[in-house]
């Protein structure tokens, strides 16, 4: 009976000291927890952007292929522009193939957010409320929103569009604006899905006038269309690259590519060819 006994006090020893070794190991996780987040080393969300876009061999740019002259579809199905053609060459000095992919402007957040997309890049203009939902590069150039006419409208100021449709993309910053300022109380809004559409829609005399970037009215001014553009404009912005939230490494190294372009001329020749001069902002 003393031997059982003995025994049992051995084996709840053996369980005491076990349950202490336990309680010690407890309290170093949960102390590497509390350094670490209180989660591992993926659950923290370390950030492997860049390393996913050259494991990948690709970068996938989400864009509207109809935005003149930043990234459209020409006449023979390829998709060209400015953005694209300095994306192509980031894309080559990262050692990467750029991949490009068509989105619904007013719902291009979410192709980003599911990992469609690595990027939005086609004139994307920055904002407060983007900048809430979206890493922002570092702007790369001006533009302006101006209100666009046809050559022979007796429009010719902010006052002369009341009672007047005004055509806008929507899911845009030209949209934000023009709902947000003075000018939206006394005009119809036609909210499209293209500025191209809002341009046929203007040329064929379904509304007054459209509200757009003015580098988008520039270009298809300067290839013949006719409009032109009211002096008054609305709200001066800038261009960046949109990220998702979080995916620094891959927009720091698409920044420093950037920047590297600019000292190189690379940026401007590109710039030059597309606007006459290099209109990039990029320091």
């Amino acid at each position: 009976m003393k031997m059982k006994k003995s025994i049992l006090s051995a084996v709840c020893a053996a369980v005491l000291m076990l349950a202490g070794c336990g309680s010690s190991d407890s309290s170093e996780t949960e102390s590497t927890s509390a350094q670490t987040g209180g989660a591992s080393t993926a659950e923290t969300g370390e950030d492997d952007s860049l390393q996913k876009v050259l494991d990948n061999g690709k970068l996938v740019l989400g864009l509207d292929a109809t935005f003149k002259p930043m990234g459209y579809t020409d006449e023979n199905d390829e998709v060209v522009g400015f953005d694209i053609d300095v994306a192509k060459e980031v894309c080559s000095r990262m050692g990467v193939e750029l991949e490009t992919y068509g989105v619904n402007w007013d719902t291009k957040e979410v192709d980003l957010d599911t990992g469609t997309i690595d990027c939005i890049w086609n004139g994307l203009s920055v904002s407060e409320e983007r900048q809430q939902v979206m890493l922002m590069s570092d702007p790369y150039m001006k533009n302006k929103m101006v209100f666009v006419v046809n050559s022979d409208s007796d429009i010719d100021s902010l006052d002369d569009l009341n009672g007047k449709t005004v055509s806008v993309q929507n899911g845009s910053t030209a949209q934000e604006t023009l709902l947000a300022s003075d000018v939206a109380a006394g005009i119809t809004v036609s909210e499209l899905a293209t500025n191209v559409e809002a341009l046929n829609q203007l040329e064929l005399g379904m509304c007054d006038a459209a509200f757009l970037d003015s580098v988008v009215a520039d270009y298809e001014i300067n290839s013949g269309r006719a409009f032109k553009i009211l002096d008054e404009g609305l709200y001066e912005e800038d261009y960046a690259i949109g990220f998702r939230l979080g995916d620094q490494a891959l927009c720091d190294r698409v920044n420093e590519i950037l920047k590297e372009m600019k000292d190189d001329g690379t940026l401007g020749e590109i710039s030059t060819k597309w606007f006459g001069s290099d209109v990039t902002t990029i320091a």
